[in-house]
């Protein structure tokens, strides 16, 4: 009778030792951060890559966010990215008839976003039961900056104050993100993502280009020019190789004579301006054992756990 007393609490005391190693993963952990980075490609009047047969001019991006499930197969977050992007003349398709402009751009742009999320698996689970892969797609609103700036004497200028268009925009932009994710299940705590994120946007100015051709105030761009008061604003709207002299500066005459039949833009006053990212980053659980059991899961009563 002894003998079977101490087996049966042996056996109890173990089943209850394993059974609370795995409670510690049996938690809903419903809030995460994420990380990650990649190239950003931007699409407008310098860059039409859905039309035209150009090469990718990419930059890159940085993005953090924290994460709350909500739903069974709903997750929101709220994301913060700082991003940047170029677009210039030279690599355009000739069919696009850009190439004369000899126009360029670049901008350090932040956002910040709220979006959610729709996984195709459900995502509302005990921590250590998450599925291994994992599709969703996404969509949000959001804020951004505006600031594009172009080079002139090897200075590099902001462009928005100077309202080369005569039409002033904003500092600070709507956009609406959207786009396709897929997660892996590293381990327990952390999954690798892969997302590709398109914004579309309420505006034509990222580029700070949107008229068709410089008609409607190439006069009050000559006239800044020849009294003085701003002549970077001629400078910086035609940069035409036609309309330059041999030091580098504007053929004003020649402009005059042209009465500002300059090409510039599209001037599609539907068609605005986006930017498209491809990342590669990581999202983490915070649960409320990853300190003792992730971080420091190489102590010596630990090194028999390691669950995946």
């Amino acid at each position: 009778m002894k003998k079977f007393l101490f087996v049966f609490f042996l056996a109890l005391g173990i089943s209850t030792a394993y059974s609370q190693s795995f409670y510690r993963y049996r938690f809903e952990e419903p809030w995460s951060i994420s990380a990650g980075i990649g190239p950003t490609q931007y699409f407008g009047e310098l860059y039409s890559f859905w039309k035209y047969n150009e090469g990718v001019q990419p930059d890159w991006n940085a993005s953090f966010s924290i994460n709350y499930i909500f739903g069974t197969h709903l997750k929101a977050r709220g994301e913060f990215t700082y991003y940047k992007m170029s677009g210039s003349d030279p690599p355009s398709d000739p069919r696009a008839f850009r190439f004369p402009r000899n126009l360029h751009f670049r901008a350090t742009n932040w956002e910040v976003a709220g979006i959610v999320e729709y996984y195709w698996h459900p995502i509302k689970l005990n921590n250590i039961t998450r599925h291994l892969w994992n599709p969703y797609i996404f969509f949000g609103v959001g804020m951004s900056t505006n600031n594009p700036q172009a080079e002139l004497n090897g200075t590099w200028v902001d462009l928005r104050p100077l309202q080369l268009e005569n039409n002033p925009y904003e500092k600070y932009i709507i956009v609406f993100p959207m786009g396709l994710g897929f997660k892996y299940k590293l381990n327990v705590y952390m999954d690798l993502k892969v997302e590709g994120n398109y914004r579309f946007t309420l505006t034509d100015y990222m580029d700070d280009i949107s008229a068709y051709n410089v008609s409607e105030f190439y006069l009050d761009l000559v006239n800044d020019y020849v009294t003085g008061e701003n002549p970077d604003r001629l400078r910086l709207a035609i940069r035409n190789p036609q309309f330059m002299l041999d030091n580098g500066e504007p053929d004003v005459q020649a402009i005059l004579n042209n009465r500002g039949r300059i090409r510039r833009g599209s001037g599609l006053t539907h068609r605005y301006d986006g930017y498209m990212t491809l990342n590669v980053g990581v999202e983490i659980f915070l649960s409320r054992d990853i300190w003792d059991n992730w971080i420091f899961r190489d102590r010596i009563y630990e090194k028999r756990f390691r669950f995946w």
